[in-house]
């Protein structure tokens, strides 16, 4: 979660992780569990993103470019609009989303407008939805990656939808920083993880994706709309095997795990919440603040999860926590330096692609 919004773009280039083999090296075993899940969870669907639909929609060619030149002008009124603020939207972003949910949710080449004759196009919304999905985006702010129902992050397609916090290219660090320990000691590589507060499940499958068939995760949200789209994400990359999701809040899932994790990461609520209002419209109005406000100073969950990770990892066990920056990381280390004294080592601050100090990590001793 990052506190300035930005949009990934859908066209940019896939970051490729590489695979592992598991290893049978008897240098370390990590600790075994037994999982207390007796039920599965009951999930509701979640919403089908555009570009997963079925084409089962169809539009006269004249009546989908009238669409496309509506929704351009609509886009392109923004840049004339009287009102100039930092929170502004920006015509020529708007008109390359336009791009892209013209991509997700039309099969047909529109490009070439042809003579004669009147054209089907297939479509997988009807002409009615497209029309209020793009007056929603302009109008109500609603954020593109809700209205096409998904967001590109890392080299994945994960479906997103009202009620779960969109995923942010800064994130995709903590699923770098555990390849970065799971290359050095393959011991990380073949225990139980876990991802509290998981979301749409993005960094749960990034670290089973950097597990290579080894190990586990264990991904916990208390949201039921967030447990039902993760869930949906892991199907969709045949993970079920060795990602879980349970229902819960943080570490209440997890009580057969306590002294057993070789990792713990997590993207908490970090937001103080005297800043909340002040968020941009596509935040504020439409993520769930569940997801968003982190109390009075933005550190009460991330508080909860250090003194959480001190039970729950086993000796030697790494954690990742992304932070809202340079001053909130150094309270975090602070308090673990202290508070914590003698139960972490090597905490440190990690800076994002920005050069701020937004993640936390360090090792149980």
């Amino acid at each position: 979660m990052i506190r300035n919004f930005r949009f990934t773009s859908f066209l940019s280039a896939a970051k490729p992780l590489t695979s592992f083999a598991c290893s049978s090296s008897p240098a370390r075993h990590p600790p075994q569990f037994t999982s207390s899940a007796s039920t599965p969870l009951r999930i509701t669907p979640p919403k089908t993103p555009l570009f997963l639909r079925t084409p089962s929609h169809a539009a006269p060619l004249s009546e989908v470019l009238k669409w496309q030149d509506w929704a351009k002008d609509l886009a392109s009124s923004v840049k004339n609009s009287s009102t100039k603020s930092e929170d502004s939207l920006d015509s020529i972003l708007l008109l390359r989303e336009l791009k892209w949910l013209t991509e997700d949710s039309i099969t047909d080449d529109i490009t070439r407008r042809e003579l004669g004759g009147e054209k089907s196009v297939k479509l997988r919304a009807s002409l009615e939805e497209l029309y209020e999905l793009w007056r929603e985006r302009i109008v109500n702010r609603r954020p593109f990656q809700y209205v096409v129902g998904c967001e590109h992050w890392r080299d994945m397609v994960l479906c997103v939808e009202e009620g779960v916090l969109i995923p942010r290219p800064e994130t995709e660090l903590i699923v770098d920083l555990v390849e970065e320990v799971v290359r050095r000691d393959d011991w990380f590589r073949r225990g139980v993880w876990a991802d509290l507060g998981t979301g749409s499940g993005a960094i749960a499958i990034g670290v089973g994706r950097v597990l290579g068939g080894c190990g586990r995760v264990i991904a916990t949200d208390v949201s039921p709309v967030a447990v039902a789209v993760a869930g949906n994400n892991v199907g969709r990359y045949e993970l079920q095997g060795m990602i879980e999701i349970r229902e819960g809040s943080w570490f209440e899932p997890l009580k057969e795990l306590e002294g057993k994790l070789v990792g713990l990461v997590s993207n908490p609520p970090y937001i103080p919440s005297d800043d909340i209002p002040g968020l941009q419209a596509e935040v504020g109005r439409h993520e769930p603040h569940l997801a968003l406000d982190g109390g009075v100073d933005g550190t009460d969950s991330l508080f909860h999860l250090c003194d959480g990770a001190s039970r729950m990892l086993t000796s030697g066990g790494f954690f990742a926590f992304e932070t809202n920056g340079d001053k909130q990381s150094k309270m975090i280390v602070d308090y673990m330096n202290s508070d914590l004294k003698n139960i972490f080592s090597d905490v440190k601050i990690v800076s994002d692609f920005a050069g701020i100090g937004r993640f936390v990590t360090g090792f149980r001793l």
